[in-house]
């Protein structure tokens, strides 16, 4: 019976440190209790450091960033309406690839915009910070060692 308890207790307690903890999950809750206008600051600044943007840099990816900020925003808002509505179901394939359309041309735009504003070596290094954040977000490492692809 004692080897019982000291075999569940050790369970319980491996189970409770192969959890990760709050700081290592990732900022999105303290994100959502952000207006889109300290969002986008954040995001400016941010850039701000990694890209050694000008001031008139700052003053358009600012408001670039306060637009998808606050459609972002928006959108959040709608999703939540409409799952507490009940309104929420599935997809039809025509749906998703309007979705899927837009997104597209969104980011398309964005693309063209930050080519306006970022000189050659700045777009360079924000298109491989935008494809990092990506492998990151799709659970690939970004050290070249991609194990599920077979690629290095």
């Amino acid at each position: 019976m004692k080897k019982l308890i000291v075999l569940m207790v050790l369970m319980a307690g491996i189970t409770a440190m192969a959890q990760k903890p709050e700081r290592e999950r990732g900022d999105r809750g303290n994100m959502r209790d952000m207006t889109p206008e300290q969002i986008a600051t954040l995001q400016t600044k941010q850039m701000t450091l990694a890209l050694d943007l000008t001031d008139a840099q700052q003053k358009e990816i600012q408001s670039i960033n306060l637009e998808n900020a606050v459609k972002r925003s928006e959108k959040m808002n709608e999703m939540k309406a409409r799952k507490e509505s009940g309104e929420a179901k599935k997809l039809t394939s025509e749906e998703r690839y309007a979705m899927k359309t837009a997104m597209l041309d969104h980011q398309i735009a964005q693309k063209e915009k930050m080519k306006k504003i970022l000189n050659k070596e700045q777009y360079m290094k924000w298109e491989k910070m935008k494809d990092n954040r990506e492998s990151r977000r799709k659970g690939r490492r970004t050290d070249g060692n991609d194990k599920r692809s077979g690629r290095k």
